[in-house]
């Protein structure tokens, strides 16, 4: 026998070892999801079955708060113009996103420049960016109403009359969050296989054709992801209508979240704001289902 002993191969660690790993690494970010998300849903839920105003005694309603949204004016009028707004924002945010990803999905020097300059607005804090729209949209030296000027078009007074104040929040809206969608579809742009484009051109097919029948196909599912989080986004816009409109002119832009956030912390109905934001959750997880469905449907 040799005096040597021959070096053993190093073992594999055990599925145990692994599985104990696994949920090492969920412990924090599932300790996190329990302590800020789990939890803070949970007792919300619980307080939009009672009339909890943060100061006083509370009493348990049972559904009372539930029942009252359905009779409550404002809910609705919260309700249609967050649909409003959301029918407006959610295909023009998809078109101009696709629309700048397909211009810059080439290979060019200033193309990395300008991906980063339209992503500029994305990480700009609201504040900063409702100050330079308030003043393109001043209605009479503001950058809007002086390009439309020049084609001898009168300009509306955005911000102040209700029948353009949400069309105002839309284009800022679209303006501040394209950047991040078009990231998205330009992840997925570069995924569609060149093998198809060439393919299509040798068939005669003409730019058209191609992004009708290769390029829209192959982006169904980055296009579900992004149609998806514009409407969970649309649903929850709050910031834009606080800072430029306050709501107005005559709740003109008094959306979901708005309505929400004045029951909650202007009236301190915490009970009631919290039964409307779970019927908020509720309308955004059948819309979201919904597009799914649809999507899904395409597929097949």
């Amino acid at each position: 026998m040799p005096s040597a002993r021959r070096a053993r191969a190093p073992r594999n660690p055990s599925a145990r070892q692994m599985t104990r790993n696994a949920w090492l690494f969920l412990l924090v970010p599932g300790v996190l999801f329990l302590v800020f998300m789990a939890l803070p849903m949970a007792m919300a839920l619980v307080l939009s079955f009672t009339d909890y105003a943060i100061v006083g005694d509370y009493e348990w309603l049972g559904l009372e708060n539930y029942l009252n949204i359905a009779v409550d004016p404002f809910f609705w009028i919260a309700l249609r113009n967050t649909a409003y707004y959301t029918v407006l924002y959610v295909p023009a945010g998809l078109v101009v996103a696709l629309g700048t990803a397909l211009l810059l999905n080439r290979r060019h020097r200033a193309v990395r420049l300008f991906r980063t300059l339209f992503y500029i607005p994305v990480v700009a804090s609201t504040v900063a960016t409702a100050t330079i729209w308030f003043w393109m949209l001043n209605p009479q030296n503001g950058l809007l109403n002086v390009a439309l000027s020049w084609f001898g078009i009168d300009g509306p007074a955005w911000l102040y009359e209700s029948q353009w104040a949400m069309i105002a929040i839309v284009m800022m809206s679209v303006w501040a969050g394209f950047g991040a969608n078009m990231i998205i579809f330009l992840g997925g742009l570069q995924g569609v296989p060149g093998e198809l484009y060439e393919a299509a051109r040798l068939d005669g097919a003409n730019a058209w054709q191609q992004f009708r029948y290769v390029t829209l196909p192959s982006l169904t599912r980055t296009t579900f992801l992004v149609s998806t989080l514009l409407i969970i986004g649309a649903f929850q816009v709050f910031d834009q209508a606080y800072v430029l409109t306050k709501g107005g002119p005559g709740n003109s832009t008094v959306t979901m979240v708005y309505y929400i956030y004045n029951k909650g912390f202007g009236a301190l109905e915490m009970g009631y704001a919290s039964a409307l934001s779970f019927v908020l959750f509720l309308i955004i997880l059948v819309f979201s289902l919904v597009n799914a469905r649809l999507t899904n449907r395409r597929d097949a």
